[in-house]
């Protein structure tokens, strides 16, 4: 913060600077007398007192210089002290944080043991359950291959011997009436025409 004295030097420089100048001169300005005069009495009657102020200062000097001496000391002090406190932390978090690294560590190898174990008992238990439905399903192949083996041979038994009977009737009936012409009808391949044309429908 500027002192009055310094304030009073600024305002005269600037009242000079606006003050204009003579004419055909560029040295020489015209002024007013009182405005002048006004600041340099002011200028006049604060100077004692700022002289005595900074005399005061000056004689306070040392004082002051001790005092700010004290106040930086004190300062530093604390800032050593907050550094020390700060330095000591810093080892604790260290420490801290290398043992929670390690842990993290021995955590993911013990997470990632378990996941390839029971990766590998989830593999072991989808080939078995694969390689059982397979037998499985073998063992029903083999069942229904035999259950179509033994119903067509049975099948085809009974329309032989549908056959058989019909052709007997038909050829009674030959005998009997010698007129009526012969049948070469054929019950398999009647049947067959009729499952052929179920499975056209469907």
């Amino acid at each position: 913060m500027s002192s009055r004295i310094e304030q009073i030097i600024e305002e005269i420089e600037e009242y000079v600077d606006s003050c204009k100048f003579q004419p055909l001169s560029s040295t020489k300005i015209v002024v007013n007398k009182e405005e002048l005069e006004e600041l340099l009495r002011e200028l006049r009657m604060k100077t004692p007192d700022e002289i005595k102020r900074y005399q005061k200062i000056i004689s306070n000097k040392d004082a002051i210089l001790e005092d700010a001496q004290n106040k930086a000391d004190a300062i530093i002090s604390e800032a050593q002290a907050k550094a020390d406190k700060i330095v000591s932390e810093s080892e604790v978090m260290q420490k801290a944080l290398e043992q929670s690294n390690e842990l993290l560590e021995q955590t993911n190898a013990q997470a990632q043991d378990i996941i390839d174990n029971a990766t590998n008992d989830a593999n072991n238990i989808r080939q078995s359950a694969i390689s059982y439905t397979d037998e499985m399903l073998e063992n029903l192949e083999k069942v229904m291959s035999h259950t179509i083996d033994t119903a067509g041979t049975k099948y085809n038994n009974f329309i032989n011997s549908i056959q058989s009977c019909y052709d007997i009737v038909s050829k009674n009936r030959q005998e009997l009436s010698p007129q009526v012409a012969p049948s070469n009808y054929s019950l398999a391949e009647d049947l067959d025409a009729a499952a052929k044309e179920d499975d056209s429908e469907e």
